[in-house]
């Protein structure tokens, strides 16, 4: 029976946009329905909420080491400084960071300026996420975005010069309007700007978002599956690995809170909306595993700091029967997999429970390595969804 629990990690949900865009179904709010200017936020009412709603939990992560922390949104980078510097600094006195922690903060080009990457750095934030998405001024206007092509550039360029060495760029593609090339272009652009990791993701038509009420002409299947090959062939010649579906990385420079996430480990979640996932071992030796989720409208979320009921909307406690999905689901999107000693080691559960479920997609050829490893084929990390399910109705 393993008796240690999985890495911890923290993220941290900032729910404010200037604007939304169409193809966002992340928990985003624009400032001005709630009272707000993108200038005027509540930034020491939420400081204060996130912290209660983090002394809420800190009962369910006694004796553990934060291993990684990622602040998304929303725009993080509309909150100041100020607040990251407060806020981390009183997340440290609670709960104790791993020397080599890392801090990741996601920032978009309309929303930064040179002195606060520089206040961002100082703060402790030690690896920036941009959300660019691309550079051609077409695919940025149908996508919603506020930042030009050139503005992203500069981006990169502040966020170098304020003394940030591991940044990410995540781009799109299979836009409205684009052509091979132009999506080739992309690539090449963000390459010239010599990130350390890049998220490289297919555009998707969500439901309750606006492109899925209202859809845009997207490329034909034949373009997309050029660009994705056409692509990845780019990237891996840059030499950056794909180590995940839609994620490329130098050496040494996966996202460790995402590695965390597609391992099955743990994560406190604080913040309107926030989601988390903690294991707990009985003094019997028993796991109980549990997902949380936050009250998700700002202004609720702000609310719940005079609430009896406190931040939590919502737990569910994930049964032994439904493990073997919830951890596929994760692992399989990392193109190494992951080895049966990881699903033990964070689980507490033999391997034979999920070599049992796993049988079917084996047969069909969408997996490999077995039994050493829980690792999609080539054909199956092109057809997840399809492999997902075969797990599901073993």
């Amino acid at each position: 029976m393993v008796d240690t629990l999985p890495p911890l990690s923290l993220y941290i949900h900032t729910p404010w946009c200037v604007r939304k865009c169409p193809y966002c179904d992340f928990n985003s709010h624009e400032p001005g329905t709630h009272g707000f200017t993108p200038r005027d936020l509540p930034e020491a009412a939420y400081l204060d909420a996130l912290l209660q709603d983090l002394d809420s939990d800190l009962a369910l992560a006694t004796g553990r080491k934060i291993q990684t922390i990622f602040i998304g949104g929303g725009t993080p980078s509309l909150l100041s400084p100020w607040f990251y510097e407060r806020l981390l600094s009183e997340i440290e006195a609670r709960l104790p960071f791993a020397d080599d922690i890392e801090i990741t903060l996601e920032a978009n080009p309309g929303t930064t300026e040179q002195a606060r990457f520089i206040g961002y750095r100082q703060a402790g934030i030690n690896r920036l996420s941009l959300g660019i998405q691309s550079f051609q001024p077409d695919q940025l206007h149908a996508l919603g975005r506020i930042h030009s092509g050139d503005e992203a550039v500069t981006a990169v360029t502040q966020a170098r010069q304020a003394g940030f060495t591991n940044i990410n760029i995540d781009l799109m593609h299979g836009l409205p309007g684009q052509t091979p090339q132009l999506a080739m272009d992309d690539i090449a652009q963000a390459l010239s700007l010599a990130p350390e990791h890049l998220s490289w993701y297919q555009l998707t038509l969500e439901p309750n978002t606006a492109f899925h009420s209202h859809p845009p002409t997207l490329p034909e299947e034949e373009a997309l599956w050029d660009i994705q090959d056409s692509g990845h062939r780019l990237l891996e010649q840059a030499g950056f690995k794909r180590y995940e579906i839609s994620a490329y990385a130098t050496a040494g420079r996966q996202s460790l809170h995402n590695l965390n996430y597609w391992q099955f480990g743990d994560y406190l979640g604080i913040g309107a909306g926030a989601h988390g996932k903690l294991s707990h071992i009985d003094p019997d030796g028993e796991w109980r595993i549990e997902r949380r989720w936050k009250t998700r409208q700002p202004d609720a979320y702000l609310k719940r700091m005079d609430d009896l009921r406190g931040f939590i909307a919502g737990k569910q406690v994930i049964s032994a029967d439904e493990l073997p999905l919830e951890f596929a689901m994760n692992a399989l999107r990392l193109t190494d997999g992951v080895s049966l000693e990881t699903w033990n080691a964070n689980t507490g559960l033999s391997s034979d429970m999920l070599l049992t479920r796993l049988q079917s997609a084996e047969k069909k050829g969408l997996l490999m390595q077995m039994p050493e490893k829980l690792r999609a084929s080539p054909q199956g990390l092109l057809f997840l969804n399809e492999l997902l399910a075969l797990i599901s109705e073993d």
